[in-house]
């Protein structure tokens, strides 16, 4: 199945979570695609299904670019000129 948007509703989230932890239930859920090989872990499990429905604990990150102030410039010295 592919991956639902980051804007599904959670009912529509919740029920992918369903449908993957089914299908590891029933033995039919694999790593990777199809060929890949069957999940046998229920915390791998959990977390493909996490991931499916866009829930991933990746994606709680905050995004947003952290503020960063500009440097303040200081006037080099110089030594005093000898005559």
């Amino acid at each position: 199945m592919p991956k639902l948007k980051k804007t599904a509703s959670k009912e529509a989230k919740k029920t992918r979570v369903e449908a993957e932890m089914k299908k590891f239930k029933q033995g039919k859920l694999h790593s990777g695609s199809e060929s890949g090989p069957k999940v046998k872990s229920r915390k791998q499990a959990i977390a493909i299904a996490l991931s499916e429905s866009g829930q991933s604990k990746k994606s709680k990150k905050s995004t947003t670019p952290k503020k960063t102030t500009p440097k303040k410039t200081t006037k080099k010295r110089t030594a005093p000129k000898k005559k």
